[in-house]
């Protein structure tokens, strides 16, 4: 695999585990999560690192390459993923 491909793989991947992670953290009416704290502390900081490589191979390409309107896409997705993710890992974490 090229590693020009990453960033399209780490986007899907990356949207998958933020509707898992959403899902997941939704409580019921015990106050209960769907996935366990950790489970979903695990996914969040997995996707987080997924999407922040996708972000950094799709900047460090575009920056040889040129800028391509679909390449540009796919890496601000992974950058807006990223941060999202590191925002739920923050508000799952208990103080």
């Amino acid at each position: 695999m090229k590693s020009s491909n990453f960033p399209y793989i780490a986007s899907v991947l990356g949207l998958f585990l933020l509707l898992v992670v959403m899902k997941g953290s939704e409580a019921s009416s015990d106050s209960a999560t769907a996935l366990p704290l950790l489970t979903l502390l695990i996914i969040s900081e997995f996707a987080f690192i997924v999407t922040a490589v996708g972000a950094y191979i799709g900047l460090k390409q575009i920056r040889s390459t040129g800028i391509r309107p679909a390449y540009l896409v796919i890496t601000v997705v992974c950058i807006l993923l990223s941060v999202r993710f590191l925002q739920l890992g923050i508000e799952l974490w208990p103080l």
